[in-house]
């Protein structure tokens, strides 16, 4: 093999680092956009160079050597200074441009944020956005997403979260549905009707609620029905078909709302527990924020701010 000279090795030891944040060489290709080979390969240089194993490899897993896990420790702060110094020159003039990767929920992402991010590109033509909608909870760093949406009232204390705007939980069912069994007056009511729901492990399913506006003890109520998923839209889908009554996201129920698909239920009463009650923006932290980031935050802050935000129902 080759010597290779120690200024000759900054691409080795960048792959290096994105094999140990990706955990696979297979992913480690698929994020630098090269062949599984090639990583193998600049890995293999490497530590040949070094003298010493910096990965152990098997037919199934890749794990570092302790001397591979110091080595990718130690790369850490001048690799993302490099880059942050690198985004400060090519960000400080010209016109806004680069990539922003997004992850964010499916339902959301389908009916409220994608008409704002091609509202976004219209205004910042030189920006590309990759939105990947998933209701999975992604690993921004691991997976190079600059920005997650999340719904959630727990948030990594390790990034910088921005409340996008609050939300509510309904309930909801089809006015035919209603017609043929009647409106439950009360939350204990529901255990007459057929509910639609997400299924939490193999705990029964029960919706808690407290009075709307005005202090009270909580009420649980055990639910029962035919259909469960873990997507809002189909259960939204499952309910203006008819098939029951639904605790729904505000944003997954609000154009059928709109429509007179669904109708509301139970006003005296806040369903609690089933989701969350705010939708944030979060990152992870950095000193340095590329620009086309931060403008795809403010723009989103502000699309979905106090004045923007209409309220369902």
């Amino acid at each position: 093999m080759k010597e290779l000279k120690p200024d000759a090795l900054w691409t080795h030891l960048h792959w290096l680092s994105v094999l140990a944040e990706q955990g696979s060489f297979t992913r480690a290709a698929e994020r630098l956009e090269v062949s599984k080979a090639a990583v193998s390969q600049k890995i293999k240089e490497l530590e040949h160079l070094a003298g010493v194993p910096l990965v152990r490899r098997t037919t199934r897993t890749m794990q570092l050597t302790s001397a591979g896990q110091k080595l990718v420790e130690e790369l850490k702060a001048p690799l993302s200074q490099i880059v942050q110094s690198f985004i400060s020159v090519r960000d400080a003039q010209g016109p806004l441009r680069g990539l922003v990767r997004v992850t964010a929920p499916v339902a959301f992402s389908r009916q409220q944020l994608v008409p704002h991010i091609i509202e976004f590109m219209a205004r910042y033509p030189q920006v590309r956005v990759q939105l990947e909608v998933s209701d999975r909870l992604v690993s921004l760093a691991a997976e190079g997403y600059d920005l997650a949406i999340r719904h959630s009232d727990s948030l990594p204390e390790t990034h910088v979260a921005h409340r996008l705007c609050a939300t509510r939980t309904l309930v909801v069912a089809a006015p035919e549905y209603l017609r043929r069994h009647g409106t439950p007056e009360t939350p204990q009511a529901l255990a007459a009707h057929r509910c639609l729901y997400y299924p939490r492990g193999v705990e029964l399913p029960e919706w808690g609620f407290v009075p709307q506006g005005e202090r009270g003890e909580r009420v649980t109520v055990p639910i029962s029905g035919n259909f469960a998923t873990n997507n809002s839209e189909s259960i939204r889908d499952a309910a203006v078909a008819g098939m029951g009554i639904a605790l729904l996201p505000d944003f997954s129920a609000h154009a059928a709302l709109e429509s007179g698909a669904l109708a509301p239920l139970l006003p005296a009463w806040r369903p609690v527990g089933a989701f969350a009650d705010s939708l944030y923006i979060l990152r992870p932290w950095s000193a340095q924020v590329p620009r086309a980031v931060a403008a795809f935050t403010a723009f989103l802050r502000e699309a979905f701010g106090p004045e923007a935000r209409r309220e369902p129902g």
